[in-house]
């Protein structure tokens, strides 16, 4: 009776897999502190989903720890792309504490500090072993050209992700898509504001095209 029960339970198992469809692609939201990373997180969350993704803050390294929105379901042209978005800490080659002592005391800065420089390693682990694909976002006000910026897409390209590059920030006055799409013309580049919600149509149309 045990053999028939574990084969019937293999049967029902392998039922379940053909019938659910493909599980949702792990899309990693990677750049630099300060992107604006997590407010484009939580605009794609809210806008599918209703709920956000985490906190925003102007202090650097806010989020220091990975950050998980499931099963985000997002409707183009008639079809559906199901992605998990993961929300990472900002990647950068050194995090000092006194970046944090105009917000908080010495002590808070230290622990701040601590737990960034954990994100950061955290966020490297995603993103050579757990992620489908990436959407590296960029401030469009800032020089694109930073050595973050090139190891992180240097990683990307060596593991065959796909990524599309958003540059954010555009409702400033200073933004310069130009200079980021010259940067790295071999990927798509993406203009918008995150904050604003301008260019979301197109947002949504090329992660649909590049994940689904």
């Amino acid at each position: 009776m045990g053999v028939i029960t574990e084969i019937r339970d293999s049967i029902f198992r392998a039922t379940n897999r053909l019938f659910a469809g493909p599980e949702p692609k792990r899309i990693g939201i990677y750049g630099p502190p300060n992107a604006g990373k997590t407010t484009l997180a939580n605009r794609i969350a809210r806008d599918w989903t209703g709920d956000a993704v985490g906190p925003e803050s102007h202090v650097p390294h806010e989020t220091r720890r990975a950050r998980r929105k499931e099963n985000v379901e997002i409707e183009r042209d008639g079809r559906t792309v199901t992605i998990d978005i993961v929300d990472t800490p900002g990647v950068t080659t050194k995090v000092d504490y006194e970046e944090f002592l105009d917000e908080m005391d010495e002590e808070d800065a230290i622990r701040r500090s601590r737990e960034a420089t954990e994100g950061v390693a955290e966020a490297m682990h995603w993103l050579r072993e757990d992620v489908d694909g990436v959407i590296y976002v960029l401030d469009s006000t800032k020089d694109p050209i930073s050595q973050v910026n090139t190891m992180l897409i240097g990683i990307i390209e060596s593991r065959d992700l796909p990524v599309l590059i958003f540059a954010n920030k555009t409702d400033l006055e200073e933004a310069n898509v130009k200079r980021i799409a010259d940067a790295y013309p071999q990927h798509e580049v993406v203009p918008l504001s995150a904050l604003e919600g301008q260019n979301m149509d197109t947002v949504y149309d090329n992660v649909a095209e590049e994940f689904g």
